[in-house]
């Protein structure tokens, strides 16, 4: 670019605090240069590119590709706007988030092409920060953290071929996963990092930290300059840096969305005008913030009005100390729950299962809550059940996607009755808000013991039509009702109160590979899971299998049987139901049994068999009621008492 096409372009900004910097810019640093300067960041990419016409639901980080004159407009809007800095349209450009368009391989590719397109438009007037955004996202939990680090490497490695002036990593909502990325940059460059959180709740992270902390941490981990970015407005942001303890040497970046997002007419906006940006900025230059810039929703308008009113200004002092009080979960210590108000004889006052089969043989049944409007029948069994010496009776949530009364409800009654419940959560059914608000209704309700897993795919079930959330794993979800118990909310934010529920999790031994399955089995109790309920097991050989490939885990395994009602029934659960096999033998006596009381006689018979066996080697039995035939269930139950006493008495018992 030639001097007479440098000076027209120049020109073209309405800022003088952009154009008179120009020659010191080659001198200075971005670190220098917020040293005597507040500096003015860009605003989203995103949103510019969807009013320039690019539809939701498309890649636009391989736009660096495809349309390239695209991202540049964006990037020139902005820097006309008064932006000195630059961020690269490459906010989910790495291996994990490409993946989901297929273009996992074209990671270095966009990386390189999105640095060369701003610095195109960035020349001699603004910084170029290579941008790196959260891969779990607003997920709680992905990628572990080796593979966390390798796609950071190559993103980060891709980055810097292009020489940014520095990196920004952001719309990190938990702080350990930032720690890995700051750490894989520092292996690479001595390039100033700018590292943002996002937070859900005001003054602490997702995973539990207070800002301040937070801050302080990044720090260690290689950051230069730390701030926050996304979710919130500019109000809450300045409301969060109020409260913060913040310290006088701090580096501050803030990036706020504009606003709160709204649909019209299936329109996306953002409520926040360009003049209360440039207001709140003033707020924000006060506060001692020494870079100001925009995220979703924001647009050069925003970026205009906020350069007008600081851009250029010599930063003022960072106000320290805050609201240390008020700031976030480590400001104060929940109390451990009380019994619940409604329920004075809950579990707390006797021995969960886990606890219990730890030393003795305990029994859980399975008993499946009714498809009518009348909980009558189950209630009856239950009570039955609880006669008989169950331990607890577990209820499944719409077990193969069939629609069932809630186990919510049941499991309250059966607390009314007496009757220690378990109940199944899947992850299927709700999404993540209604995931904690079914949590601490149960809380409420002091049922304390529930069992996590994924839950059978929508489309299989009695509304082929319903969509399946999936937005956590049963992984995720036993890590996340662990945290309630420690007294944080899935978001991170302060409880009054710790939680106090014990965790189960599913275990299907039936798989080709035992041994894969025995290590997602050591990864739900790695999670936290305090106990494990196995698939019904058919072979009474497999439990002595089972029980030497399972010494090492150290929680109790309850292991599933289940009677079988008919031959028919014992075919279908054998060729159609997923996790679930039947021996040869099995499927030869239910056979000749054929249908009736006889075959249900057999049936029982087997299953007493089973329990046998399985009493051996495991103290946890786990007992599946067979289309609502409790009856049969309870006389597993008697079986399972008289058998644990002549044990006892043999001194049999296992360890």
């Amino acid at each position: 670019m030639g001097e007479s096409e440098r000076e027209h372009e120049r020109k073209q900004t309405n800022h003088p605090a952009v154009t008179e910097a120009v020659s010191a810019q080659q001198r200075e640093s971005l670190l220098a240069r917020i040293e005597r300067e507040v500096l003015i960041a860009d605003g989203a990419m995103a949103t510019q590119l969807y009013q320039m016409g690019t539809p939701v639901g498309i890649c636009y980080e391989a736009l660096c590709l495809e349309r390239p004159n695209a991202v540049t407009a964006v990037h020139k809007s902005y820097l006309e706007a008064g932006a000195s800095l630059l961020e690269t349209n490459t906010f989910g450009a790495n291996a994990h988030g490409l993946a989901r368009y297929g273009l996992e391989g074209k990671v270095v590719e966009i990386n390189r092409a999105a640095v060369r397109l701003a610095r195109q438009v960035a020349g001699e007037q603004a910084y170029v920060a290579g941008t790196v955004g959260s891969v779990r996202g607003v997920r709680p939990a992905g990628p572990v953290r080796a593979e966390l680090e390798a796609i950071y490497r190559e993103q980060i490695e891709a980055l810097l071929t292009e020489a940014p002036d520095a990196l920004l990593f952001e719309t990190f909502y938990d702080l350990d996963e930032l720690e890995i990325a700051l750490d894989v940059a520092r292996s690479l460059t001595v390039l100033p990092s700018i590292a943002q959180l996002s937070l859900i709740d005001l003054g602490v992270t997702r995973d539990g930290v207070a800002l301040s902390d937070a801050f302080a941490r990044l720090y260690d981990h290689g950051a230069s300059i730390v701030g926050l970015n996304c979710r919130f407005g500019p109000s809450d942001m300045l409301r969060v840096l109020e409260k913060a303890n913040l310290r006088a040497t701090d580096r501050i970046s803030v990036f706020p969305n504009a606003g709160l997002l709204s649909v019209t007419d299936g329109a996306y906006h953002y409520a926040s005008e360009p003049e209360y940006f440039g207001e709140i900025a003033q707020s924000f230059h006060a506060m001692g913030v020494r870079i100001i810039g925009g995220c979703c929703g924001t647009t050069p308008d925003h970026i205009r009005a906020m350069a007008n009113a600081v851009a250029g200004r010599a930063p003022a002092p960072v106000k320290a100390g805050g609201n240390a009080a008020r700031e976030g979960t480590d400001a104060r210590r929940p109390r451990v729950a009380e019994r619940s108000v409604l329920h004075s004889d809950d579990a707390s006052a006797g021995e969960l299962v886990h606890e219990k089969a730890r030393h003795t043989h305990t029994v859980i049944v399975e008993l499946d809550p009714p498809k009518d409007l009348s909980p009558n029948v189950f209630l009856e069994g239950a009570r039955a059940l609880h006669a008989a010496g169950a331990d607890a009776v577990t209820l499944a949530d719409n077990s193969l996607a069939v629609t069932r009364m809630s186990n919510m409800a049941l499991g309250a009654m059966m607390k009314q009755m007496g009757v220690e419940p378990l109940l199944h959560m899947s992850c299927r059914d709700r999404n993540l808000i209604g995931q904690q608000s079914h949590l601490m209704g149960l809380h409420a309700l002091g049922i304390r013991q529930v069992l996590a897993i994924t839950g059978d795919p929508s489309r299989f079930g009695d509304f082929p039509g319903a969509t399946s959330v999936f937005d956590v794993s049963s992984f995720d979800l036993i890590r996340m009702i662990k945290q309630l118990n420690d007294g944080r909310s899935f978001t991170g934010r302060a409880l009054d109160e710790c939680a106090r529920f014990t965790v189960g999790a599913a275990f299907n031994p039936h798989v080709r590979h035992l041994d894969k399955a025995i290590r997602r089995l050591e990864r739900k109790v790695e999670a936290g899971a305090d106990f494990i309920m196995t698939q019904p097991i058919y072979d009474p050989e497999f439990f002595d299998v089972l029980a030497d490939l399972t010494s090492h885990v150290n929680v109790p395994i309850f292991v599933g049987i289940m009677p079988l009602l008919s031959a028919r029934n014992a075919e279908f659960l054998h060729n159609e139901v997923p996790g679930i096999t039947l021996t040869d033998d099995v499927r030869k006596r239910m056979a000749e049994a054929g249908t009736g009381a006889h075959a249900r006689s057999v049936g029982v018979e087997i299953a007493r068999e089973l329990v046998d066996a399985a009493m051996k080697r495991f103290r946890g039995i786990y007992l599946i009621t067979p289309m609502m035939r409790y009856e049969m269930t309870v006389g597993l139950v008697e079986h399972v008492a008289r058998t644990a006493r002549n044990m006892d008495q043999a001194g049999s018992t296992p360890a």
